[in-house]
Order: C-alpha cells, then structure tokens, then sequence
C-alpha cells in the first residue's frame, strides 16, 4: 500500500510501531480525520504530502533540486541512505515494484536485489 511508503522513501508497514498501533506512520489517519494534517511538524510531510499532494517525494518534479528532502538526505546515518535509495528506485521503477520487494523487509529499508 503506497500510504505505507513514508514521504522520505522509509517503509512504514513493517514496522512494530505500526503494528501495534502506537505510530500511524507519515500520512495514515489523514483521510479519515483521525489525524489533523494542519497539526504536522515534519517538513518533509508538510511540503510533499500536506502543500503538494504527493504520496512522497518520488513524485515531486522539484525532487533533485528540493532543500528539504536533499538536506534531510545528507544526515549522517546509513537509515538516510536507504531512504534515498528506497525514493531513486520508486522514482525509476515505480510503487508496485518497490512494493514487491519492500514486503519482504524487516524494517523501513531493506535490500533491491
């Protein structure tokens, strides 16, 4: 499901946290009104999912040139990486691609091969 696919490129449905119902994840709850999009701190979300209306930055045509996702991206940390590895192959190959793979993984990033 796309609105598993954090707006960063992290792939939420694995996770415990979303399992157990303690986290909802970057976009789950907006549709129904269980979660108020106007209340969201993340500037990721806010410009990609809240202004622009994409399911993530994959989608946005602005995605080489952006300062939130790029900056975000040059965190230290291998996590980071994954994220703009998981966002460049959705960008490539699509959702239902990264989808496939991305079911098998035991955490928000995993491997493409």
């Amino acid at each position: 499901m796309i609105r598993e696919i954090g707006c960063c490129g992290a792939y939420c449905k694995p996770c415990r946290a979303l399992m157990d119902g303690s986290c909802r994840g970057c976009k789950l709850g907006y549709e129904s009104g269980e979660r108020d999009i106007n209340k969201a701190k993340c500037e990721i979300k806010v410009c990609c999912f809240k202004e622009r209306k994409f399911e993530t930055c994959a989608d946005c045509p602005d995605y080489l040139s952006c300062r939130i996702i790029q900056d975000f991206y040059k965190k230290g940390g291998y996590k980071y990486k994954k994220y703009r590895q998981s966002t460049e192959f959705i960008r490539e190959k699509g959702y239902a691609k990264f989808v496939k793979i991305a079911d098998n993984w035991k955490g928000p990033y995993g491997k493409f091969d």
